[in-house]
């Protein structure tokens, strides 16, 4: 018996009012300091469901968009053949870019032991992410209303300063939801042919990121380690 499969792209999720799909009990502050870069404990079997990408969407539209313009769109695919296109793309660029003679070399570079360390290890995960990266149930894709080849910094400033914090309030809605999340851009090598794959007009519109979405493995999330904030904060002088 076949499938038809746009039902694959539904879950149980999608037939619940929007006040019963699941919401993790987590503080404003919980939730800004645990939104993390997920790439090793995703969810690759568990469909994401298309009404909660879509309440996602909608929380994100309420970011600050500069003069109101709302220059933007979001590709939001659970379409699980888009998505391995996507991520095959994905793949192919990262491996590509990040060699182990050039992880190597950056690594070197770094000031310490801990700080070549860290470096280290997010390298191994962001390869892990990489090789998985066709296996995703979903995507998100936040783009820009026109392309900003050759724009002034002013214009760049307005359309790169609407989008970003749109794209985060749909990372902050995701976790909130039990989603895991990550920022990446190495795509952009190839972005026409990731426009091809997903019917973007990439003559009119520019995408700015590119993220997987999937429901974490385990739900807790610690804040990030940091530098000082003595090294970055001025107050009232530089």
């Amino acid at each position: 018996m076949r499938v038809d499969r746009r039902l694959l792209q539904f879950s149980a999720e999608d037939y619940l009012p929007k006040e019963l799909i699941m919401q993790l009990d987590l503080t404003a502050n919980e939730l800004l300091t645990t939104t993390r870069s997920v790439r090793k404990r995703l969810n690759l079997e568990r469909t994401v469901g298309s009404a909660v990408l879509r309440e996602c969407v909608e929380i994100a539209l309420q970011a600050p968009t500069g003069s109101l313009r709302q220059d933007w769109h979001f590709y939001v695919s659970n379409d699980r053949d888009q998505c391995h296109q996507v991520g095959e793309i994905y793949r192919e660029v990262w491996l590509k870019l990040a060699s182990d003679q050039y992880i190597e070399s950056s690594a070197n570079q770094q000031t310490s032991d801990e700080s070549r360390q860290d470096y280290l290890n997010m390298m191994g995960s962001a390869r892990h992410l990489a090789e998985i990266f066709p296996k995703v149930p979903a995507i998100f894709v936040p783009c820009i209303d026109g392309r900003l080849d050759g724009a002034d910094a002013g214009t760049q400033a307005l359309k790169w300063g609407s989008v970003i914090q749109a794209a985060w309030s749909f990372m902050l809605a995701a976790r909130l939801r039990g989603l895991g999340t990550c920022w990446t851009t190495v795509h952009l090598q190839r972005e026409r042919d990731i426009a091809e794959v997903l019917g973007i007009p990439y003559d009119t519109t520019q995408q700015v990121a590119l993220s997987p979405v999937a429901y974490t493995i385990g739900q807790e999330f610690k804040p990030g380690r940091r530098k000082d904030i003595d090294q970055f904060l001025h107050m009232n002088q530089w």
